[in-house]
């Protein structure tokens, strides 16, 4: 089943307990921004890590946006994917703009997580992928950081993200799933929205007098 239609009226908090319910590490990612929060972001991580600039050691040619993206995405199917940016530590430094991560649209991407700022919001908001980061920049990164690594374990808000691993981001929330468990993970996630149903349903018809009775004894 196509990953999107696994999420269909999820929410992020839904599979986060799911994560915690099979895995002790932590999975949750807040204080996210995007161009349209609306949008879902869905789908299998490819990534890229930024280093700060060492113009020793990293060729502009070789490590600046466009060739890191076609080298992450090399060996992967890009379409359907989410392009991951690791800024390490340059939360406030932009990882991109409208025009070079005009390549996420070209690819068919599902889009990109970064815990780095985007440059035009207005611009990204034009195109057909959802992007969450840390909010909007109109200053380029360049000097500062540049991509470095493609195609590498990353850590994004706290988190270890492995390519192939499966990114869920709405509102301004996202969770990293275990690629190879993913389905098992939506579904078991899915259960655990109709038990909060049920019991949000139940809540309905409860007795506010009983309920405050309730641990009474222990005052």
């Amino acid at each position: 089943m196509p990953l999107l239609d696994l999420v269909e009226g999820l929410g992020v908090a839904d599979v986060v307990d799911a994560m915690t319910m099979t895995h002790g590490h932590r999975a949750h990612i807040i204080g996210l921004d995007s161009p349209d929060p609306s949008r879902v972001l869905i789908g299998p991580a490819l990534t890229i890590s930024f280093f700060p600039v060492r113009k020793d050691l990293m060729d502009p040619q070789k490590h600046s946006l466009g060739p890191a993206i076609y080298r992450a995405v090399a060996g992967h199917e890009p379409a359907g994917a989410v392009l991951v940016l690791a800024s390490n530590g340059y939360h406030h430094t932009s990882l991109g703009g409208g025009t070079k991560l005009s390549r996420v649209e070209n690819l068919g991407m599902a889009g990109i997580l970064a815990d780095g700022m985007l440059r035009d919001y207005e611009e990204l908001n034009s195109y057909r992928f959802a992007a969450y980061c840390h909010g909007e920049t109109v200053r380029a990164g360049g000097n500062e950081i540049q991509p470095y690594l493609s195609d590498v374990p990353v850590v994004i808000g706290g988190v270890t993200v492995l390519p192939g691993d499966v990114i869920f981001a709405k509102g301004s929330t996202a969770v990293v799933i275990p690629g190879a468990e993913a389905e098992a993970i939506l579904t078991k996630a899915r259960k655990v929205m109709q038990k909060m149903d049920q019991a949000k349903a139940s809540l309905k018809s409860e007795d506010p007098a009983t309920v405050m009775s309730q641990g009474s004894g222990e005052l």
